[in-house]
């Protein structure tokens, strides 16, 4: 991948804005830099239009004209005889693109295109936290915690440094504390805007939040090679994610585990005591039931199509285990799976 685009993705993934709005600020910017660069001013300018490939980062200058019978203006028309020339496709009224790219043009339109992409980025950056969102939610953001009190925690976020970030109590996990200066990852769950002000609802129960942490550190969810089936989640407590992989060759679990479990420390690391569970997802309800229920054995497990339930058996001793404490680990189960579980001893 060209170092361009991969630095507009990267760029992008960090600020939670569309790949198509830096794009597009960048080939508006590379316009202006054209015409300042090679014309004196705008009555000497074409019409110009530039466009970035999205795969090889490759940039192009293409002076557009209208199909005109009589040429009137050489800078913006082109007759009919002189389009067919070039594609005899073309009637009255298209407009060709003419290739024009200097041959220096990189060099100048990097100078002159960073200050204006870096203001629309934070134009772009404005506008999805005031804009009206009809997902209410922005992704994952890192923040940098203000103030705690007993009902709410108050962070930066250098993303959104217009907007008040609000962690309330309800999406603090259990028996997680914070203190001036900590750095952590949130998730807006939800924007609330008026005509005064923005402000960011985050959170750190949401299971948007996991997603978004393996998305991080697993690339093969990123590229599409491992797909998160689902999740379920207790904040603070524990996760049940399921994984799956097309690939046969592609083992979907250990990519989400890491070497030595590295990639899911670092997640454990993030949401601190939380346990998390890496589930072999399966469109066969009864093997899914099984490995959702990890980490118990599981002796049957029996389906109801119908009714969408499972009958499943286990050892004695694993009674407890599959059941979990306060029924948590057949409750996130039950979730993760969409089944109801009963489940008996052997």
């Amino acid at each position: 991948m060209n170092e361009l685009v991969k630095a507009i993705k990267d760029l992008c993934e960090d600020r939670g804005i569309e790949q198509d709005v830096i794009i597009d600020a960048l080939e508006a910017a590379l316009v202006a830099a054209y015409k300042k660069n090679y014309y004196k001013g705008k009555n000497d300018s074409p019409n110009v239009a530039v466009f970035l490939d999205r795969d090889t980062g490759e940039i192009k200058v293409y002076s557009q004209k209208t199909v005109v019978e009589q040429v009137d203006d050489s800078r913006e028309e082109i007759s009919l005889e002189d389009a067919r020339a070039i594609s005899g496709a073309y009637e009255l009224g298209d407009t060709v693109n003419i290739e024009v790219t200097p041959r220096d043009f990189g060099r100048v339109s990097a100078m002159t295109a960073k200050q204006v992409v870096t203001q629309r980025i934070r134009e772009a950056e404005r506008g999805i936290v005031y804009g009206d969102r009809s997902d209410r939610s922005l992704g994952m953001v890192t923040g940098t915690v203000i103030l705690a009190d007993a009902d709410r925690v108050y962070v930066e976020v250098d993303q959104y440094d217009q907007a008040e970030a609000v962690l309330p109590k309800k999406e603090q996990p259990e028996g997680e504390t914070y203190a001036p200066g900590d750095v952590l990852r949130f998730y807006v769950s939800d924007v609330r805007t008026d005509h005064k002000s923005t402000q960011l609802i985050l959170s750190r129960t949401h299971p948007g939040l996991v997603r978004k942490l393996f998305e991080k550190e697993v690339p093969e969810i990123a590229e599409g090679i491992v797909e998160i089936k689902g999740i379920a989640r207790e904040g603070g407590s524990r996760t049940k994610i399921a994984v799956y992989s097309s690939d046969p060759e592609v083992d979907a679990q250990g990519a989400c585990i890491g070497t030595k479990g590295m990639r899911v420390q670092s997640i454990n690391d993030e949401l601190k005591t939380e346990k998390i569970d890496i589930i072999k997802w399966s469109e066969d309800p009864a093997e899914y039931i099984t490995a959702a229920l990890s980490p118990a054995k599981v002796v049957s497990c029996t389906v109801n199509e119908e009714e969408k339930s499972a009958r499943v058996v286990v050892p004695e001793y694993q009674l407890s285990l599959a059941i979990g404490k306060s029924g948590q680990n057949v409750r996130l189960a039950a979730k993760l799976t969409g089944w109801k579980i009963d489940i008996s001893a052997e």
